[in-house]
């Protein structure tokens, strides 16, 4: 997948490939494409039929985080500058969009099985609507658990779910194990954003890569933030906090102390946890194969990764 995402992104324009090898270099998870692998490997498994998806997948999800950078004015991702960082606005809202556009080109090779291209355009629409639902609640202290659950489901999980389910799709697999490895993806991308967003109050920033408390300086509201503003004494103050437009890094602490007092942290842990554990009950209908068990493993690092 990286030798194949490197020649994919290898282009005549010579600031292009600059940027776009630099994304690379910056290295990530890869998390998609692993998730496309192990789904066919639950199927007829093939690597040249699911090489393609694979790269693709990643493609889009490199694509979304230079737009992100973009909007939230992010100077550093995984502990080197971004591409808006080094090269502006300008340069990355059209380094992301050409991602995009490579990942339809791998995506059109799928002409025979029109689920994938169908899956993954819905996923794409849906995955807009989760990043403009995030902005629109930007400050707004009134949101509930289930508005949370809706946003990140939209932002996040579809694209694992799509991952899980299409790899499997592309090597032949039946209804039954393709369904599954989908639900998998769910559980595990819902766990794997609580989990990023409780990383964003309590992880080692050198170890995340990025500043901490990033969430709260932008005023997204999150699971540890949800459930403080319900049952922190001091609910009206960090109310006040996220409010004022004009905080000072202290209120930042100050707001960020509230919520680990609150009980907050454990609760959206043992939330987290309740994911993994139905994604690993998602696997059961899976032909008894090495990679269900890999993909039970990833299931426990998820929930419990530091960074």
């Amino acid at each position: 997948v990286e030798r194949e995402l490197r020649a994919t992104l290898k282009t005549s324009v010579p600031l292009l490939t600059e940027t776009t090898q630099h994304l690379l270099q910056a290295g990530g998870k890869r998390l998609r494409p692993a998730f496309s692998l192990l789904g066919a490997k639950c199927a007829d498994f093939k690597l040249e039929r699911v090489l393609p998806l694979a790269v693709a997948l990643e493609l889009i999800h490199m694509a979304t985080l230079v737009h992100d950078d973009v909007v939230d004015a992010a100077v550093t991702r995984r502990g080197v500058p971004t591409v808006r960082a080094q090269w502006g606005n300008r340069i990355s809202t059209h380094v992301g969009t050409y991602l995009f556009a490579q990942s339809l080109i791998l995506i059109a090779g799928y002409y025979d099985n029109p689920m994938i291209a169908q899956v993954l355009a819905n996923t794409s629409i849906k995955m807009c609507e989760g990043e403009i639902q995030q902005i629109a609640s930007t400050f707004d202290v009134q949101q509930s658990i289930k508005d949370y659950f809706r946003r990140i489901n939209r932002k996040t999980a579809l694209l694992i779910a799509a991952s899980c389910q299409l790899g499997a799709v592309a090597c032949n697999a039946p209804r039954e194990t393709h369904a599954a490895l989908r639900r998998y993806g769910h559980h595990i991308g819902m766990a794997f954003q609580i989990t990023d967003d409780i990383l964003d109050l309590v992880a080692d920033q050198e170890q995340l890569g990025k500043p901490v408390g990033s969430d709260l300086r932008q005023g997204i509201i999150t699971l540890p933030v949800i459930y403080a503003l319900t049952h922190s004494p001091k609910r009206e103050r960090l109310k006040a906090i996220i409010f004022s437009r004009t905080r000072e890094e202290e209120q930042i602490e100050e707001a960020i102390a509230i919520v680990r007092r609150s009980g907050g942290i454990e609760y959206a842990v043992k939330v987290a946890q309740r994911f993994t554990l139905k994604a690993k009950s998602s696997l059961k209908p899976l032909p008894d194969r090495p990679a269900k068990k890999v993909l039970a493993s990833i299931a426990d690092f998820v929930s419990s990764r530091k960074f």
